[in-house]
């Protein structure tokens, strides 16, 4: 996207918003799975694992990448659930748990194709609470709000300790699956349109910043807040 605006002639300022994480799921009363590591993500989401039905079938798989976390893996259906490829939930999960191993093993860096895969996360959930050995992914914000529905399965970091997302581990960066959620905006369209320049000063003023929590997201430490403050008033003249 950047090389297409640049291509236009077209400048941008990047500003950080808030962060967001994304939780991997399961049913409540999945209690044989509580943490994986990137592998075994891998070896039961990724294209690899395509066609398999339980969780047990993809056992040689996460030998072969390295998992470690609750392997071997329970003879137990594999229903999954998670956005589809419209979705930027979808291409996060896909750049943290799929592409470090879909390029070097010559596998597509996507998802297995053969996955309920829904737009509306509310159906995600559904999902999940349907199967007891449900296996799926959505954004921390919803799962922060539908919590006594699924259970967030703790994602192991490069230390191999596994933590669960909670506002504070998504805020510090130490929960593996933390994103950096942004606005892009045309600095031209911003310099020339008052209107431009005033819903961008309500987006990082106190109070636009004290929506982020309203809707479920983090809010990013008070040093990059300030860093985009700046990097705005910079870019709007």
């Amino acid at each position: 996207e950047a090389a297409i605006c640049a291509d236009a002639g077209i400048e941008f300022t990047e500003l950080e918003v808030a962060i967001d994480g994304l939780s991997v799921i399961t049913n409540p009363v999945n209690d044989a799975i509580t943490c994986m590591d990137v592998p075994g993500l891998y070896s039961l989401l990724g294209p690899e694992s395509e066609g398999t039905a339980s969780w047990a079938d993809n056992n040689d798989l996460a030998t072969e990448v390295g998992a470690v976390q609750n392997t071997p893996f329970p003879d137990a259906d594999l229903v999954i659930y998670g956005p589809g490829e419209e979705s930027g939930t979808y291409d996060s999960f896909v750049e943290f748990a799929i592409g470090p191993f879909a390029e070097d093993r010559g596998a597509d860096e996507a998802t297995r194709a053969d996955y309920t895969s829904s737009a509306n996360d509310n159906l995600i959930v559904e999902g999940i609470e349907g199967s007891d050995t449900s296996l799926g992914w959505v954004g921390y914000a919803f799962y922060k709000a539908e919590g006594d529905r699924m259970k967030a399965i703790a994602v192991a970091n490069d230390d191999g300790e596994c933590v669960m997302p909670t506002d504070e581990t998504v805020a510090d960066n130490s929960y593996p699956f933390s994103r950096d959620l942004f606005i892009y905006v045309n600095v031209a369209n911003a310099q020339e349109n008052p209107a431009v320049r005033s819903y961008v000063d309500l987006y990082l003023s106190d109070e636009g910043i004290a929506s982020v929590g309203n809707a479920g997201y983090v809010q990013e430490t008070a040093d990059d807040l300030a860093a985009a403050r700046a990097a705005w008033a910079a870019a709007a003249g």
